[in-house]
């Protein structure tokens, strides 16, 4: 399993009370399941419930990529990858 950096952001961050922690996983969702199993409020947040794919406005990167540009939730990991989670954010 891989040793990941996740960062989060906005009212993720708020929510969790953390801006980074470190999880391990083998694939992308591995590591978001543990983020929720460890903060079960940002289930209903970063995934659609029914099927438990990420909900449309949640955008996840990898080493400053989009997994939409990758594997998705199916994107291996490895040791020392940083992740970042991103609700939507509006401001001026």
């Amino acid at each position: 399993m891989a040793s990941v950096n996740l960062k989060l952001f906005a009212n993720l961050r708020e929510i969790a009370q953390t801006s980074s922690l470190t999880i391990t996983g083998d694939t992308v969702m591995d590591v978001l399941l543990s983020l929720v199993e460890q903060y079960p409020p940002l289930n209903e947040l970063i995934f659609e419930q029914e099927e438990m794919k990420l909900r449309g406005y949640i955008n996840v990167f990898l080493n400053g990529n989009n997994i939409k540009h990758m594997e998705g939730l199916d994107t291996i990991l490895n040791d020392g990858d940083e992740m970042g989670v991103f609700p939507p954010v509006s401001g001026g």
